[in-house]
């Protein structure tokens, strides 16, 4: 009897991830979109990072220059 239960509940867990499996293979764009959103992302901070070191480098350098 409990065997049979077992049996069962392998059964249903394998055809739930067969199920998800397809699903997944099926949809192939998917995540695509957030990919591109990380790229777009990463290449503002680098621009951003860039524009602070040059402005940084200028501002820190003015600062210095005044005398008081």
């Amino acid at each position: 009897m409990w065997l049979r239960k077992l049996f069962a509940l392998v059964t249903l867990a394998q055809l739930v991830v067969t199920d998800r499996v397809r699903r997944l293979r099926e949809s192939g764009d998917r995540g695509s979109e957030t990919t591109e959103k990380v790229m777009w992302i990463a290449l503002l901070v680098t621009l951003v990072l860039t524009v602070y070191g040059i402005f940084r480098s200028k501002i820190l350098g003015k600062i210095n220059g005044i005398s008081l």
